[in-house]
């Protein structure tokens, strides 16, 4: 058997990401314009790739219908430029749509059918909310496979609560406060907007033009989220202050195999270590992602210790607390989502498997010190995702 061949995160690029619904700024936009405009800002940053060079194009979307619908890796590849001879694809695992596209594509390239490969997601949950036309077996409440409730995100993070005593409301709420301030503090810093494609936009109102996440509130308060509804249950503990909101946009990546990545002159922002899925019950989907971190960290012959950053879907504050308590991280991990996550940025679900991975190749740039990154989601219908990175520019010297 051939051996295997290194596969690298070259570049990352996304849409600003905006308010699902009327009232958002992607509301006059099709889904599948916000990925295409990712897709030609990542070409264009990258051109010294020759565009008959991509070997294939997986794009992700979790509710594959109307303009989010007809095999849209094939089709943004068509209207983003690439010649007729590039192919490409769909893929749904929900949340893990991109993360997925990532992993697919990448085993690809390890197995030496690829060189070059464009992987991404887009959600427009405004146009397309979860779950919308789909038609569940009856089997899943008939012979009680399911909870009556686990398609209900929220009732399944009001589940972890309940298992996890210690997972209390003002943890939640407080870590909620700090990703909206660790948000606001990464934009004042610059962090953010040089992996922003910027959209034009156009509504009622007329032209503008998309340049920075919708659904920022660095002023949020402890006093004012203890105040917010419970909308899941009566006296709940998940509010809109400590979970992610409905979100609309896109995120792609570029990767490529050492060889490809050195004759096309492309950057090697981080190497793939190890990947793993794992499965849980859907009811208390949130703690997906510890089963499938342990995997992969199996995988690569390393143990939680080595994981020097952590880009962690913040689907909802409670589902990433579960996971650090776990682990024995405690809530203020300065390793953590250091730039803030989805409770502030939002979470347009197949998206955002891509997002992680682009903060976190940001971070290792600045942090030499810093050998392994972890991207992780929690996925709906009980599933979780974790992706280990290497830092390319890791210099021991420093750590």
């Amino acid at each position: 058997m051939a051996e295997r061949t290194d596969v690298y995160f070259v570049d990352g690029v996304r849409t600003p990401f905006g308010r699902a619904g009327e009232k958002g700024m992607y509301w006059g936009t099709r889904a599948d314009d916000l990925i295409v405009k990712a897709m030609i800002g990542l070409l264009e940053r990258n051109p010294s790739l020759p565009k008959d060079r991509v070997d294939d194009v997986a794009i992700a979307a979790t509710t594959q219908q109307g303009d989010q619908g007809l095999t849209l890796g094939r089709t943004a590849a068509i209207l983003a430029g690439l010649p007729l001879s590039v192919p490409g694809y769909a893929i749904d695992r929900m949340c893990a749509g991109a993360m997925t596209s990532v992993t697919t594509t990448a085993g690809g390239i390890a197995f030496g059918a690829y060189d070059v490969a464009i992987a991404g997601g887009v959600e427009h949950m405004g146009r397309h909310p979860m779950g919308a036309d789909a038609d569940p077996n009856p089997r899943f409440l008939a012979e009680k496979l399911v909870s009556a409730d686990a398609l209900n995100m929220g009732m399944t993070a009001e589940r972890l609560h309940d298992r996890f005593p210690a997972l209390t409301k003002e943890r939640a709420d407080r870590f909620g406060m700090r990703s909206q301030q660790k948000l606001a503090a990464a934009y004042e810093a610059g962090k953010i907007q040089p992996d922003l494609v910027p959209v034009a936009l156009r509504s009622e109102a007329g032209y503008g033009m998309a340049t920075v996440d919708e659904g920022l509130r660095p002023d949020t308060t402890m006093e004012g989220l203890a105040g917010l509804k419970t909308p899941f249950r009566p006296h709940g503990r998940v509010t809109a202050g400590n979970a992610s909101p409905l979100t609309d946009g896109a995120t792609v990546s570029l990767l490529a195999s050492a060889e490809a990545a050195t004759e096309l002159g492309l950057t090697k922002k981080m190497r793939l270590v190890s990947f793993a899925f794992a499965g849980v019950a859907p009811e208390v989907m949130g703690i997906g992602p510890i089963p499938s971190t342990e995997k992969a960290l199996k995988k690569a012959g390393l143990t939680i210790d080595d994981i020097g950053a952590f880009e962690l879907n913040e689907a909802f504050a409670v589902q990433v607390l579960s996971l650090l308590d776990h682990f024995g991280i405690d809530d203020d991990d300065p390793r953590v989502n250091p730039w803030g996550g989805a409770i502030a940025v939002g979470h347009p679900l197949a998206s955002s498997g891509v997002r992680l991975m682009i903060q976190l190749a940001r971070q290792f740039e600045e942090r030499p010190d810093v050998r392994y990154g972890l991207t992780a989601m929690c996925v709906g219908l009980g599933q979780g995702g974790s992706v280990i990175w290497e830092n390319p520019h890791y210099n021991e010297k420093k750590a």
